[in-house]
């Protein structure tokens, strides 16, 4: 069954009551229909916000997100901490909902599309100084910075300081017989249907047996577990990256901050932001922004060649939109299938030019 959201009008009076001086209620209108959250823009008589709605109600974890950019502000991260209320709290429950206030951020979402080369390096620096000052301010205890020994604010309980969280020894890659099994069902899903197919089930159709076809040619090249990772943002893409002119003025949407091998999240990053329409992906511009996040983060080669592996395995393997639409019956994902399942295969056919572009 779909998941039920509330898609109610948030609870602004309430909310606006923990704050000292947030003005009066002008408007409150939605600006987002993210996967993870709700967004609006709150017009106050002071000024705006941005007013979060955390569809994934843990107080704890959105603490620890949180607290982990109000720690990187000082270092020069470009981000938004959320504004906290008169208490000193980031997160408001209210109805059993969590809520947070931001500064609004006046600024655009730019694709790698409209990035020159020199955008892309800084792209590519941007994400490698997230990733470098990730790991000294969640892994370092409150105080100073273990780097240059500026004060950052005071971290909360010792469950909101994140160090070690999540972190495991190994992870694993997707086992291609789970996938095969997937496919079945999927297929079977949509065969099974009622009513008339649509573009989208036949394209869906013809994307599973096709990407069956491609595991079973290349079955034996399943990457062996990646080594223990480092923090990182979790879901750096096109949208949660806003430009004002051409210089990056916040990341947003921390709700997937973890434990990850890092060097994934950017070969991920570069695969959304750099993919055309047709599935392709314009390589001089990934050059241009792995070279940017090697130097940054002091990766070699060796590491950038590894994530491409894993990460064009995870893409042959993953049906996270078939798998939304057919088994959830959520549907809110389904314009990204075009682009993201036609990647999967021109990259299997481009492989090595991938690898180069990001390992050279």
């Amino acid at each position: 069954m779909p998941r039920s959201y509330d898609t109610a009008v948030p609870p602004v009076g309430a909310l606006l009551r923990r704050y000292d001086n947030p003005g009066e209620p002008l408007s409150c209108e939605p600006v987002s229909q993210g996967l993870l959250n709700r967004g609006y823009r709150l017009a106050t008589t002071r000024g705006a916000y941005f007013l979060k709605h955390h569809l994934d109600d843990d107080p704890e974890v959105i603490v620890r997100q949180h607290r982990a950019t109000q720690r990187l502000e000082p270092l020069g991260v470009p981000v938004a901490p959320p504004v906290a209320d008169a208490r000193g709290d980031t997160v408001a429950v209210i109805g059993g909902h969590c809520y947070a206030l931001h500064p609004w951020v006046d600024g655009r979402h730019r694709d790698g599309a409209h990035l020159s080369t020199v955008e892309c390096r800084r792209l590519g620096a941007l994400l490698g100084l997230v990733h470098t000052c990730l790991e000294e301010v969640m892994n370092h205890p409150p105080g100073r910075s273990a780097r240059n020994s500026r004060e950052l604010p005071p971290q909360g309980t010792g469950a909101e300081t994140g160090r070690e969280t999540g972190r495991r020894d190994a992870y694993e890659s997707a086992d291609p017989q789970e996938t095969f099994s997937l496919i079945d069902e999927l297929l079977s899903l949509i065969r099974a249907a009622g009513g008339p197919r649509d573009s989208f089930d036949v394209l869906a159709e013809h994307r599973l047996v096709e990407r069956r076809t491609l595991l079973e040619l290349h079955a034996d090249l399943r990457p062996p577990p990646a080594p223990a990772g480092g923090w990182v943002h979790g879901d750096f893409h096109p949208l949660n990256l806003l430009y004002r002119g051409a210089e990056p003025a916040a990341i947003v949407d921390w709700d997937r901050l973890g434990v990850q091998p890092r060097a994934e999240e950017a070969v991920r990053a570069a695969a959304i932001f750099f993919v055309r329409p047709e599935g392709a992906l314009e390589l001089t511009k990934v050059r241009a922004y792995a070279r940017a996040y090697r130097r940054a983060v002091g990766a070699d080669t060796t590491e950038l060649a590894a994530a491409v592996h894993r990460v064009w395995w995870e893409r042959l393997n993953d049906f996270w939109i078939l798998r939304w639409r057919y088994q959830r019956h959520d549907r809110r994902a389904d314009p990204q299938f075009a682009a993201v399942s036609a990647l999967a295969v021109w990259w299997t056919r481009e492989y090595e030019a991938v690898r180069e572009a990001f390992a050279t």
